[in-house]
């Protein structure tokens, strides 16, 4: 009953994705001509020292939970910006206490047509909570669909068996994945979901920034090898298109 469902977004054009990395797991992504930044923790990442976080002007804020290390400088590149942010009712009642003035709430299963194409919030397996310690609603991870491109950005989650459901909506093209462990999946949970996503072009993310979540680089990049999927391991600040 999913076929006529699972290719609504399935044609891509030969447009590429940009992607830019800033970090722990924050990246803008350029995609239908917008700029999207997720999850942005910058400014206290001694890694990242070199970005200019008021430089960034992305036209969305994408938050996939609340805790500090994915939400610290939202507020600030919001304001600065006149980005909307988007996330979770809980996550958008805390923005707009921080003064933002643009925000988009929305729940698990949603979904909803932006500027940039279709956004669907789906199931991680995580914690939420924000910075002064309210309650941030469920962590959620990301699917963007448009006519050139249909990507998931998991957010910080555990494997589980919902991923299954992802490649049903769309063909996933590109898939941030967590691989540092400890507080989330790590790298051999992270080929079980792709391949349970059925993508092969992998982006990790959630790794290094802190000492329990240091990984070996060239483990990680042997054992995606070996399982025939592709990880990508961005430099901060790099920039690359797909």
């Amino acid at each position: 009953m999913f076929d006529a469902f699972q290719n609504i977004f399935a044609t891509h054009s030969d447009t590429t994705m940009e992607i830019t990395y800033y970090g722990h797991s924050s990246f803008m992504v350029k995609t239908n001509g917008k700029n999207i930044l997720f999850d942005p923790f910058i400014s206290p990442n001694p890694l990242a020292s070199d970005i200019d976080v008021d430089a960034l002007k992305p036209d969305f804020v994408l938050l996939s939970h609340g805790h500090i290390d994915h939400v610290e400088d939202a507020p600030r590149i919001c304001k600065n910006a006149g980005s909307t942010a988007i996330g979770s009712w809980e996550t958008m009642v805390w923005m707009e206490k921080q003064g933002v003035e643009k925000t988009h709430p929305m729940n698990i299963g949603g979904s909803w047509n932006f500027d940039f194409g279709n956004l669907k919030l789906v199931n991680a397996v995580h914690s939420s909570s924000m910075p002064d310690g309210s309650y941030g609603g469920n962590p959620t991870g990301f699917v963007v669909s448009n006519n050139e491109d249909c990507f998931y950005y998991a957010g910080d989650t555990a494997l589980h068996m919902d991923m299954q459901l992802i490649p049903r909506r769309c063909n996933i093209k590109t898939a941030f994945l967590p691989i540092g462990s400890n507080f989330t999946m790590d790298v051999y949970d992270a080929i079980e979901a792709a391949r349970m996503i059925h993508c092969n072009n992998i982006i990790g993310m959630h790794y290094d920034t802190f000492d329990y979540i240091k990984i070996d680089h060239s483990d990680a990049l042997d054992a995606f090898t070996k399982a025939g999927i592709y990880l990508h391991l961005l430099n901060i600040g790099q920039t690359v298109n797909f």
